[in-house]
């Protein structure tokens, strides 16, 4: 007899899942005796918890194109899951959860681990049903995927345990409320009106200055990005989720834009005359031109996305790729070169910027933009990069410069820590040949990156091979992105009671549990440390001693940022910090080369 568990997990297959993440509970024990039957087809990868398994789903998805799959318990799983959830939500990643429910007889009596469900799920999901009978559970499967993949989000399937344990109905009797469901789905190509591409290439004629903003949405749209580039004489800055579309060996790629941006990207946006953005919902109004400074074209496969962050001239509604394929014979090159060549100079500028910092230590402590710096030419080939949140985010930002064929992303949106290890290990299983980098924080590795180092320890065979697999730790004792937001945001200084951290051996601690443990205090071997690690055959855990005194200066900073930041040196209760680093220097130059602005 084929139990609902085992239907379920046959559909899964037909749906092209090959791994679920997840974690056991009595919620699910039929679905996991289903996994056991299954044979590996799809899989169980097991988490060290939840929230990992669906920021693992979430990583799958980013790093495949396919749909990421994940699987909770009733109850405390089940909330356990959300903020991974959540992350692919507002990521717009497609992402299938499947939870446990306790038995339908014992709903609404407040029974042990009751929650509902429905009502939890129901923000994070685009598609969320409960299954109350096992004929259900075909088409119910069905239209989960089908709606993560044409919504972009997050679909919850919840199924009681007693269900689970039903009797399959594969194929429902034909009968009135029966419902006949097929597994497959496809890209559909969408296209804005004529006249508004008419009216887009109009307003890109006209502009003197243009300046690009890419995101993800501008995915498998390289070349076409490029010629559009190449046409207006543009410059290209990349939203952090669209790292990835173009290479940073382009001359007119300004890099990141925003608080972890680049000067380059600023100075572009604060000149330009007209802003074409694609595929990006980047929402930082300070960092986007004044209103009335520019006249907009923006292409957004989402209608309700699209003009909602500067206002636009022409709002092209449709697939970025097929977009620009029709918009490009519309587009009049550009014969005044003068704006592209002011931007190719500023992205000159700004790399040796980036050298110059990278190169200053203090007191010999390591300083942490050198150690992306040092890493940026030893990146292997393929690499597929992940970062968690804090300020190691904007040395990962600003620093790796990537090439054609890599990947990264990290928790763009909700900008959540604890993903970069969870991303790393998704990474590694969707592309076991392919080498992976992850940049992590004490604070987030200690929230849950060395838990999953027991994760990689348990699929030690799988994850290990002639590709590196590094977690990158910087350790500085501090939750250092929180403690400059203080600064600059509240004026106030570090307040070690919420920041200080415990200083934990990293290295150490991965070596204790079988994996490779690396270690470096001296600005020195930088180098030499990131070589040993990448030439592991064993996933590496690389323990960085960093200055927590570095501040990650924005691109420009505003009045009251320069005033509160410098407020809070004076307020040091240690005495040393920024004023003993020299931020204090670093914020009056930076307030100088922001004229009108800043002061």
């Amino acid at each position: 007899m084929t139990l609902v568990a085992d239907f379920v997990l046959q559909r899964l297959r037909e749906w092209g899942v090959h791994r679920v993440y997840g974690y056991p509970g009595d919620g699910i024990n039929a679905l996991l005796g289903a996994f056991d039957r299954a044979q590996g087809e799809p899989e169980f990868i097991q988490a060290r918890h939840e929230e990992m398994a669906a920021f693992m789903a979430c990583a799958h998805a980013k790093f495949t194109g396919e749909v990421g799959c994940c699987v909770a318990t009733s109850g405390p799983g089940a909330v356990h899951l959300l903020n991974g959830l959540y992350d692919a939500k507002l990521d717009h990643q497609p992402v299938v959860a499947v939870v446990g429910q306790q038995k339908r007889l014992s709903l609404g009596a407040h029974y042990q681990q009751e929650i509902a469900l429905q009502q939890l799920f129901a923000d994070v999901s685009e598609f969320c049903q409960t299954v109350s009978h096992p004929a259900q559970v075909r088409h119910v499967v069905d239209r989960a995927f089908k709606t993560a993949l044409t919504t972009r989000g997050v679909a919850t399937v919840i199924i009681p345990s007693d269900v689970q344990e039903e009797e399959a109905q594969p194929s429902p009797p034909k009968e009135h409320g029966s419902v006949f469901s097929s597994v497959g789905w496809s890209r559909p190509l969408l296209l804005p009106d004529e006249a508004e591409l008419r009216r887009a290439a109009g307003v890109l004629n006209a502009g003197r200055k243009v300046a690009m903003i890419i995101g993800q949405g501008a995915a498998h749209a390289e070349d076409e990005v490029v010629e559009a580039a190449e046409l207006l004489g543009a410059g290209v800055a990349k939203a952090l989720l669209g790292r990835e579309v173009l290479p940073d060996d382009l001359p007119f790629v300004t890099g990141p834009i925003g608080l972890l941006g680049s000067k380059a990207s600023d100075d572009m946006i604060r000149g330009c005359d007209t802003l074409f953005m694609i595929g990006s919902s980047f929402p930082y109004s300070e960092w986007l031109p004044d209103e009335g400074q520019a006249h907009g074209v923006e292409i957004d496969i989402d209608g309700r996305m699209i003009g909602i962050r500067y206002p636009m001239d022409a709002h092209l509604v449709g697939d970025a790729k097929e977009t620009l394929r029709a918009l490009l014979p519309l587009l009049r090159r550009k014969e005044d070169r003068g704006w592209r060549k002011k931007i190719e100079k500023d992205v000159a500028e700004w790399n040796t910027i980036c050298r110059k910092r990278a190169d200053q230590h203090f007191g010999k402590t390591i300083n942490p933009e050198a150690v992306a710096a040092e890493l940026s030419p030893r990146l292997p080939d393929d690499v597929i990069l992940t970062a968690d949140s804090g300020s190691g985010t904007n040395w990962w930002a600003r620093h790796l410069k990537l090439r054609r064929g890599m990947q990264a992303s990290l928790s763009g949106t909700l900008a959540t820590m604890g993903p970069g290890t969870p991303y790393a290990i998704a990474a590694r299983f969707a592309h076991p040949d392919r080498p992976v980098i992850a940049f992590i924080g004490d604070g987030a590795f200690q929230m849950n990156g060395m838990n999953e180092m027991i994760t990689v320890k348990r699929y030690l065979d799988r994850l290990s091979g002639p590709a590196p697999l590094v977690f990158c730790v910087f350790n500085n004792q501090d939750l250092n992105q929180v403690t400059w937001e203080q600064r600059a945001m509240a004026g106030d200084p570090r307040f070690p009671g919420s920041q200080a951290i415990p200083d934990i051996p990293y290295a150490r601690y991965a070596e204790l549990i079988g994996l490779k443990g690396v270690y470096c205090d001296k600005p020195r071997k930088i180098g030499k440390a990131w070589d040993e690690a990448l030439s592991s055959d064993r996933p590496v855990v690389l323990e960085f001693k960093v200055d927590p005194e570095i501040a990650p200066i924005p691109p420009h900073i505003m009045e009251t940022q320069a005033k509160k930041a410098a407020k809070a040196a004076v307020r040091d209760p240690e005495g040393v910090g920024i004023a003993a680093k020299g931020v204090r220097q670093k914020i009056t130059e930076a307030v100088a080369h922001v004229p009108g602005r800043s002061s």
